[in-house]
């Protein structure tokens, strides 16, 4: 992520998307997905080193792209956490996992949505703009 970013001529700031993922490779995959579409992207391989990349990114994070099955700290301890943090608990959350029943796993994370892996690109983006504040 660029410190300071905004989108090129529109004087707005460019909208941060934070990707929990243990699969570097589903991390990379994302993130150039995310910058193409015009996104700066944050990332952390499991939920412990999130909650360390938002105490210094907090404020520019608009959005948790969210892997349930991580080790270290997992999405449900994770999710748990964020929300017990005011600075943390107003950043929306989509889930990202690969297991079938998402909306079955979810239970009451209180989370903006859900795909399953791998995600359709055309998805993911609509969902990330759809919720990005």
């Amino acid at each position: 992520m660029t410190d300071g970013a905004t989108s090129r001529g529109s004087g707005q700031r460019r909208k941060t998307v934070l990707v929990v993922d243990d699969d570097g490779d589903a991390r990379g995959l994302l993130t150039s997905v995310l910058e193409g579409a015009e996104y700066d992207v944050l990332q952390a391989g499991n939920g412990a080193e999130a909650l360390r990349v938002l105490a210094k990114h907090a404020a520019d994070c608009n959005i948790i792209l969210l892997d349930l099955m991580m080790p270290v700290m997992n999405g449900w301890d994770f999710r748990r956490k964020q929300r017990e943090r005011v600075d943390l608990a107003g950043i929306p959350v989509l889930l990202m996992s690969a297991g079938a029943h998402m909306d079955a796993a979810s239970g009451d994370m209180d989370v903006v949505g859900f795909m399953t892996k791998p995600v359709e690109v055309e998805d993911l983006l609509a969902k990330v703009r759809k919720h990005c504040a």
